[in-house]
């Protein structure tokens, strides 16, 4: 059934870009100087927005309004929310920017590679990695925690999320070009 109506779960994820896009104002606002590097107006904005993606997915299986379009939308909200964090994380640790620019890179390297962008079968583990991500990024933010925290927490959320892609990628790499999943 297509609608072009928003479903309780959109609306959810529309709140999490508006979050998103409060909490990439306060990143501007940090990497300015206008703020804190590790703010509480950021880290508690940041934790809604994170919490949000868990609640999102939840209601649209609740209320039979899953969609590939609802899909796409938390998907693409994620990807922008993680490199909004991933890019208040930078000064603390440099390093977290690949995560929130790893959904780009593997488009990107799609372009080269279009078998990596064909549909993966479910795995709970690369959901729970891709949640993983957001909240290391908001640990990494949080003030009351010892700056070491962040640089250790957004090693680990790497190096899993390396790992993710790299399975990830070997499992397209072996995959017979004629195999198409549903998503």
């Amino acid at each position: 059934m297509a609608t072009s109506r928003l479903t309780p779960a959109d609306r959810i994820t529309l709140t999490r870009a508006a979050l998103g896009l409060t909490c990439a104002v306060l990143v501007v606002m940090t990497l300015l100087g206008y703020l804190p590097q590790r703010n509480w107006p950021l880290f508690l904005l940041a934790v809604p927005t994170t919490v949000l993606d868990a609640v999102d997915g939840a209601v649209a299986r609740r209320t039979g309004t899953v969609t590939p379009r609802g899909s796409r939308w938390d998907m693409e909200v994620d990807s922008a929310v993680l490199l909004i964090l991933s890019i208040a994380v930078v000064p603390l640790a440099p390093w977290a920017l690949v995560i929130g620019l790893a959904r780009y890179l593997f488009w990107l390297g799609g372009l080269a590679r279009p078998g990596w962008l064909r549909a993966l079968p479910f795995r709970q583990s690369r959901r729970l990695i891709a949640a993983f991500q957001a909240v290391a990024l908001v640990v990494a933010l949080a003030p009351f925690l010892p700056q070491w925290v962040g640089p250790v927490i957004t090693s680990v959320a790497l190096a899993l999320l390396l790992f993710s892609f790299c399975r990830d990628i070997v499992f397209q790499e072996r995959r017979p070009c004629a195999t198409v999943l549903s998503t």
